[in-house]
């Protein structure tokens, strides 16, 4: 590929590119993330246009919407990198994605308790095999943290640091997940009622620059799902159509510009 060529590269183009030349079982896992990155920005933004401060905001918006965001900021890395190596950035954009550190002290609610997290039945169940399925992941890694401890030369023992990394994220987000099981509630389909736009309703909206449709599922932080619709109510889309009734217009400010969306259906 020519500089020219380089420098007229979408960021979609360049995400459809990373994600092609990764193993299958790697695709699967980061599509979601570089899709979502690159969708920000708009189909027509060019990849060698990213500044830092864009990339670095990108980081900070993703964590105000979603618990899993540190891991879905590696995948984002891996692309950035990559597109530096490539050439079709300049700069390697990837060391201005940072994710927070975690807060050791529980959010606060009202009178100084503990903060309520209002979950849906299904992603209430969906939390609890997430952890079922941390704490399987736990035996396996300590398990490859025994093989590789039995390398006695720890200075350059590259695998049994990368074990004990893998340890600390799951430990880290058993514990987050096992404190929001504790706070949460579920909602019941009675508490649903009126006709404007709530945690767990489906809504259909359409680009009122064109005749396409999107659905979106508004869910708490820690149900989002971009690849099947569920965006946090936290997230920008979130924050504009709750309490919202069928046929306003509502107004979210990206990168790519200003979009108006029309409301068509909430369903629930």
């Amino acid at each position: 590929m020519t500089g020219a060529e380089n420098q007229s590269l979408s960021v979609d183009e360049a995400a459809i590119r990373y994600l092609a030349q990764l193993p299958p079982e790697a695709r699967r896992a980061s599509q979601a993330a570089v899709k979502n990155f690159a969708r920000w920005y708009g189909q027509e933004r060019t990849i060698a246009s990213l500044t830092a401060p864009e990339v670095a905001g990108y980081a900070e918006r993703l964590s105000a919407s979603d618990t899993d965001y540190a891991g879905k900021l590696e995948m984002v890395k891996g692309f950035l990198a990559y597109a530096r190596k490539k050439g079709w950035s300049a700069t390697n954009l990837s060391v201005h994605l940072k994710a927070k550190k975690a807060k050791a002290v529980r959010p606060a609610g009202k009178n100084g308790q503990p903060e309520v997290v209002t979950l849906t039945q299904q992603g209430y169940a969906q939390l609890v095999a997430e952890i079922e399925d941390l704490k399987r992941q736990r035996v396996e890694v300590t398990e490859e943290m025994r093989r590789a401890a039995a390398d006695k030369d720890f200075r350059e023992n590259a695998p049994l640091a990368a074990a004990r990394e893998r340890k600390g994220h799951i430990e880290g987000r058993i514990l987050e997940l096992e404190d929001t099981l504790k706070r949460a509630v579920v909602l019941e389909e009675k508490e649903k009622s009126g006709l404007k736009a709530g945690l767990g309703d489906r809504v259909v909206l359409c680009l009122a620059s064109s005749d396409k449709e999107v659905c979106y599922t508004i869910v708490h932080p820690t149900e989002v799902d971009p690849a099947r619709g569920k965006i946090s109510n936290a997230s920008p889309m979130g924050r504009a159509v709750l309490g919202r009734s069928v046929g306003e217009t509502v107004e979210i400010v990206a990168p790519a510009g200003r979009l108006r969306y029309l409301i068509k259906r909430i369903e629930r």
